[in-house]
């Protein structure tokens, strides 16, 4: 990684598989500092610079992993390195630009992102998006760190976050959720609990796995997995109906986790 310093402050499970992603694509650890006062055993075997006095450095970037409720004290522990060189990246939910530019000052670079859970095994996807301070290098620099643990995206307004937050920020407990639920049914139908586990998350895997790689649409995958009068018709009756489907039920899904994420963004508790 051509990346010189950086100064990760939260080390829970999101920071903790950035560090990862970070070590795993052959950063130094002596480029590294920790900030993080409940470290894992798995951050303490590393060995590496962690809870150490700040001092006259100033790290190309200062990465802020901490939870929501947490930021104002990490903010004061950094903001001697606001209006300076540093370059910070949120991946603080509901935080905005606001809050960083009040707290470091108004000539500091900010990057707020938003991945999602599964960067804890490298397979997350991030939203990026920078404040009036932030070029295209400085992007292109965050999206290196982010793409540690998985793919990147970059967004042209930071509200667009509440709706990457509704999306795959909130996304992966969709999923799961809809591994329990067929799984039940499976069950229900006669099969054990470990055969109907194993069906339903492989053939998640495997139809998100074609989606991606496929030069064909979803709606395409979708009709070519269809036959007139088959299973997959008759299944896709209630699945597809207007009003009780699944399009209706995600839509105000999506919608409720966007309307809270603003209300957070806003500082509703």
């Amino acid at each position: 990684m051509d990346i010189k310093s950086i100064l990760l402050v939260g080390c829970g499970k999101m920071g903790s598989a950035l560090l990862g992603g970070w070590l795993d694509a052959g950063m130094n650890k002596a480029s590294i500092k920790v900030v993080e006062p409940f470290p894992s055993e798995w951050v303490k075997s590393l060995k590496i610079n962690l809870n150490k006095r700040l001092g006259e450095e100033v790290p190309e970037f200062c990465v802020m992993a901490v939870k929501p409720q947490l930021i104002d004290k990490a903010l004061n522990q950094v903001v001697q390195l606001g209006n300076r060189e540093t370059i910070f990246v949120s991946i603080v939910a509901g935080t905005r630009f606001q809050k960083f530019e009040s707290v470091l000052g108004h000539k500091t670079p900010v990057v707020r992102a938003m991945p999602n859970t599964p960067a804890a095994i490298g397979k997350g996807i991030s939203a990026l998006v920078g404040n009036h301070n932030v070029n295209s290098r400085h992007l292109k620099q965050a999206e290196i760190l982010l793409s540690a643990v998985g793919d990147t995206v970059l967004l042209e307004r930071e509200e667009l976050l509440d709706v990457v937050t509704g999306v795959s920020g909130s996304g992966p407990a969709y999923v799961f959720n809809l591994i329990e639920t067929m799984t039940k049914v499976a069950i229900l139908e006669g099969l054990s609990k470990e055969v109907a586990e194993q069906l339903v998350i492989s053939t998640i895997i495997g139809a998100g796995e074609l989606a991606r790689l496929s030069d064909e649409s979803p709606a395409i995958l979708r009709q070519n997995v269809t036959s007139p009068k088959g299973t997959t018709e008759a299944a896709l009756h209630f699945l597809m109906d207007s009003e009780k489907g699944l399009e209706n039920l995600m839509e105000r899904t999506i919608k409720a986790a966007v309307k809270r994420s603003k209300e957070l963004g806003q500082g509703n508790e």
